[in-house]
């Protein structure tokens, strides 16, 4: 289905053209006409299948049509990071760039200049504001909101934001909204807390589901199983051996990215980090380098795995196994965007084992397990019947680190 067919309104279509969007994703054909017809909405999609604009372009139609809009937070949307805020924002503002819709993303982590802003914006009225809970929450309390001219709610991402900690965040805003609203709730899973909150929140709402947690045919999964102490080197081995444009590394702790950094660095590879003990100048500044092809390796917490909007990613590496399957699926999705191929590698270390075989379960079946170069010496068996008192395995050094034949200081060119 094209976006001519929708029936938006010029002005709207003069930015959707500049965008260079021509025909709608599966979850846009379902989504904006119920969004037009102002039906709430419950949609299951996973990150990469277009919900942002399947949301954001029937809301700025209606409000461009709207003669009974007053201008003032005339949306809302909530969504679990700055990163996704910022983003969400940015997409926003092409969008609706030959209309006169305002919007503003809110979200912690800013300086002084950016709270006045955003008090200003929300004391005086934006048509959209794109936040995160707890910022928001922050100025609701301080009274200076005005809230009594919204007529959306948007929650992306809810399953993320629940799992985050931020119920009780979402409920007070929610609970200093006009009751009679359009709301639109997306989630990649739909767990028994999603579906609860989705009976407080939404009315008679339409039910649409997307996701099917699997990943892009086109991307090419492959798991290396290795000590913990054969990863760095592991890695250092598989950069320097094809020359990837744009790669993406995931680790499970702040710690990980860290480390991994500096020893990247050290080897003359040229790679930065990105989680949440960077200032937001940095942040921003890192990630506009790894858009732009300027940094060819960013290496992230799960901070990034869901949402970001970069295409033509030729690699991503997940140095620890995801805590689940979804996540899994989210990291890798990053690549074989934009009809475009990609590589998924993940490292798997004996404690790990247990967790990627119950993401293999949720996949259905098993990822190819690559072959360790030699040089590494002695790897350990993977094995798809762990025992719980070995931490994964039979044998009772399974788990232990080996000696292997690489020198991680010397950044394994081989």
């Amino acid at each position: 289905m094209k976006f001519t067919e929708f029936g938006f309104d010029e002005r709207l279509m003069e930015g959707i053209d500049a965008s260079g969007y021509e025909n709608a994703t599966p979850v846009q054909e379902q989504v904006i006409p119920l969004v037009l017809q102002g039906k709430d909405i419950i949609a299951s999609a996973q990150t990469g299948t277009g919900k942002t604009a399947a949301f954001l372009l029937p809301l700025i139609n209606k409000i461009i049509t709207d003669p009974l809009v007053n201008h003032t937070n005339t949306a809302l949307v909530i969504v679990p990071t700055r990163e996704l805020a910022i983003q969400i924002a940015q997409h926003m503002e092409g969008l609706s760039y030959f209309t006169s819709v305002s919007s503003i993303a809110v979200y912690g982590g800013g300086d002084g200049n950016a709270f006045v802003q955003e008090k200003k914006a929300l004391s005086h009225g934006a048509d959209v504001v794109i936040c995160t809970p707890g910022k928001m929450m922050a100025h609701i309390k301080m009274g200076y909101v005005k809230l009594d001219g919204l007529k959306y709610l948007i929650l992306d991402e809810a399953d993320r934001m629940l799992d985050m900690g931020f119920y009780d965040d979402i409920m007070f805003i929610i609970n200093h909204l006009p009751a009679q609203r359009q709301n639109l709730l997306f989630s990649a899973t739909m767990p028994h807390k999603i579906r609860e909150m989705a009976r407080r929140i939404l009315h008679q709402p339409a039910e649409i589901n997307i996701s099917i947690s699997k990943p892009n045919e086109k991307i090419v999964q492959e798991a290396f199983v290795v000590y913990e102490e054969q990863k760095i080197p592991l890695i250092k081995f598989l950069l320097k051996k094809k020359d990837f444009a744009m790669v993406l590394i995931f680790c499970s702790s702040k710690q990980s990215v860290k480390q991994l950094t500096r020893d990247l660095q050290r080897a003359g590879i040229k790679a930065d980090e990105i989680h949440s003990d960077l200032d937001q100048d940095k942040r921003e500044d890192v990630l506009m380098q790894f858009k732009s092809r300027r940094l060819p390796i960013l290496i992230a917490t799960d901070i990034l795995s869901r949402g970001i909007d970069i295409d033509n990613i030729d690699l991503v590496i997940n140095y620890d196994v995801p805590h689940d399957g979804e996540d899994y699926v989210h990291r890798i999705g990053r690549t074989a965007r934009a009809a475009a191929e990609g590589t998924a590698y993940t490292f798997i270390s004996p404690r790990e084992q247990r967790k990627f075989l119950s993401i293999e379960k949720l996949l259905g079946k098993e990822v190819t397990k690559a072959k360790v170069p030699e040089e590494f010496g002695e790897v350990p068996v993977y094995n798809t019947t762990p025992q719980r008192s070995s931490g994964g395995g039979g044998n009772r050094n399974f788990s232990k680190p080996r000696r292997f034949n690489n020198n991680p200081s010397r950044g394994n060119g081989k």
